[in-house]
């Protein structure tokens, strides 16, 4: 590799050579004729050899450039073929990076939507609560809860995270929730969340009992009676408007953190990421409906 001349150099002369015409391989590459000359000459003097004379008005190749031009020619045809598989395979698949609870919850009964929309891509999503690497990583796009607008990527507020309590119909006929006082009495998911404190204020957090880290596995034991669990509406809709679960008070626990939509600013002009950015917030605003606890504004 290291005896190759300058690629500038031979890119100008593959242009020159496929045209014959220095002034149309300036308009290909976005040069002036003097530029395409001087690359031209480098090229020359680093091969000790001319590859172009002047005949008339006109530059036309020596025996050396025509025997030459077909190699370096089909040699930036073959480039030209690996990079435009690269665009492709890029274009047609995209990469998503979020939380295990929002992929359980909201993502994974929504994509088959996205597919069916857009046929041509394929969606290949990662579910991690580690943050990845969006501008040199292999992700397009990171979904994720964090507490203030993250910095160095390009991004979009998707939605306040707000919590409040849930429970099977069946729990809820023997343990009736009226009001806030009643929350103390009764069997609670992860009763030592902090958003347990977040709803009724310090000294509510309870010791003991089965802690579970993700909204996915509170939602779960609380949908087979195990307790009340403080739920977001967002990510249980459909759960709330079966009836499977209910949300006996009109009481919210605002979480520090919101979810935010991201990705490396260069990737901001993708068919794909625009797509998805569209279709996401179309479907969170659709689920929060009339947005009765303001989570489509930033805190």
């Amino acid at each position: 590799m290291a005896r190759l001349p300058p690629l500038a150099a031979v890119r100008a002369f593959e242009a020159a050579a496929r045209h014959e015409n220095f002034s149309r391989a300036a308009e290909e590459l976005a040069m002036t004729q003097a530029g395409v000359s001087y690359q031209i000459k480098l090229l020359e003097e680093r091969l000790g050899a001319r590859l172009f004379t002047k005949a008339g008005r006109n530059r036309v190749l020596t025996p050396l450039g025509r025997r030459i031009a077909p190699r370096v020619c089909e040699a930036f045809a073959g480039l030209d073929g690996a990079f435009a598989l690269a665009r492709s395979e890029n274009e047609a698949i995209l990469t998503i990076t979020t939380s295990r609870t929002f992929a359980t919850n909201f993502l994974s009964a929504r994509l088959g939507a996205f597919q069916l929309a857009n046929p041509g891509l394929a969606v290949r999503l990662d579910v991690s609560d580690g943050i990845a690497d969006l501008e040199g990583g292999e992700f397009d796009i990171g979904i994720r809860g964090v507490r203030r607008e993250p910095e160095g990527v390009a991004t979009h507020f998707v939605v306040r995270q707000v919590f409040t309590p849930m429970a099977s119909p069946a729990f809820l006929a023997e343990h009736p929730i009226r009001s806030l006082a009643d929350l103390e009495r009764v069997p609670r998911i992860t009763p030592d969340d902090e958003w347990w404190e977040l709803l009724l204020g310090d000294g509510s957090l309870l010791p003991g009992g089965v802690r579970f880290d993700s909204q996915s596995l509170i939602g779960q034991a609380a949908l087979a009676g195990h307790g009340v669990g403080l739920l977001s509406p967002m990510m249980f809709a459909r759960e709330l408007a079966e009836g499977r679960l209910v949300a006996p008070l009109p009481e919210v626990a605002y979480d520090p953190r919101s979810f935010w939509l991201c990705y490396a600013p260069h990737k901001g002009r993708l068919k794909k990421v625009r797509a998805f950015r569209e279709w996401l917030m179309g479907e969170v605003r659709t689920a929060v409906g009339e947005d009765p606890h303001r989570v489509l504004e930033p805190a």
